[in-house]
């Protein structure tokens, strides 16, 4: 299973979405909050250019906010 990363916020909807859809996949990930972690958020806007979250890391692979097909897509798994 690849490592999946994401950058939140805690009052981002689309991030709860999103670790909503990865916890009922049974997708464990590690989080960083970007509200909170200036060091994470600074990383966050180096890899994706932007300030937006969520950012979502599946491996190698970079979604920008919640994207159920790409996540479906990037895990392998069934939707």
């Amino acid at each position: 299973m690849k490592n999946v990363t994401i950058y939140s916020t805690p009052t981002c909807h689309f991030c709860q979405m999103t670790k909503d859809f990865l916890k009922e996949k049974g997708i464990s990930y590690s989080e960083f909050d970007v509200a909170h972690d200036l060091e994470k958020r600074q990383e966050m806007i180096q890899k994706s250019g932007q300030m937006g979250v969520p950012v979502i890391l599946v491996g190698d692979e970079l979604i920008i906010g919640f994207d159920q097909e790409r996540l479906v897509s990037s895990l392998g798994i069934a939707a």
